[in-house]
């Protein structure tokens, strides 16, 4: 049996544009949310459709025609104490912590999450999809998405700073005997099946 994940990350909103360590709580801004409706009707239908808890992903989700369950485990890293900080206002004041946390995967100087915990709790849940009949399609966060590839590609968590997520693009992991294979980043576009 071949389990198929695809990871859609969220659509724009002023935190992503910001670089704000955001709390979950902000919405899609205008543009992303038409942007995804218009690409509503690109993906091939899902068995299952799961989110992070984050309004902008719930929201992307809806703007793309589904109805998708939170699921904690999908979270984006917690922040801890920089939470409605944007990294430019946490560098200026913690140069050397914010140096740390990007560097050393096991760092968490915020007290929130460490690149590594995200890493094996997203890692946990992809070991658990791969056994899920069908197509599993998942709105979450752009450090989930990462995390999810550092462990389907059996990466050091070290990589993990180094993989960009853009916006409302599909990550497709295909997995079947305990081995993921990766298609990554396709836009979606209006009529795109």
């Amino acid at each position: 049996m071949t389990s198929r994940v695809t990871l859609i990350s969220p659509a724009m909103n002023a935190a992503l544009r910001q670089a704000l360590f955001d709390d979950g709580t902000t919405s899609l801004d205008e543009g992303g949310a038409a942007t995804a409706r218009a690409a509503a009707g690109s993906l091939p239908a899902p068995t299952r459709v799961l989110t992070s808890p984050s309004t902008r992903c719930r929201e992307t989700a809806t703007a793309l025609g589904f109805e998708g369950v939170p699921v904690a485990d999908l979270g984006g890293l917690d922040a801890g104490r920089w939470q409605g900080l944007t990294l430019d206002e946490v560098a200026a004041t913690e140069p050397e912590a914010v140096g740390s946390w990007l560097s050393d995967p096991s760092s968490a100087p915020h007290g929130g999450d460490s690149v590594q915990s995200v890493c094996e709790r997203v890692g946990r849940w992809l070991d658990t999809a791969q056994g899920a009949d069908g197509r599993t399609l998942a709105v979450v966060e752009p450090d989930v998405v990462r995390a999810a590839v550092v462990h389907a590609l059996g990466l050091s968590a070290a990589v993990f700073w180094r993989l960009d997520v853009a916006p409302l693009t599909a990550t497709e992991l295909s997995g079947r005997a305990g081995r993921w294979n990766l298609r990554l980043g396709s836009a979606l576009t209006a009529g795109q099946p």
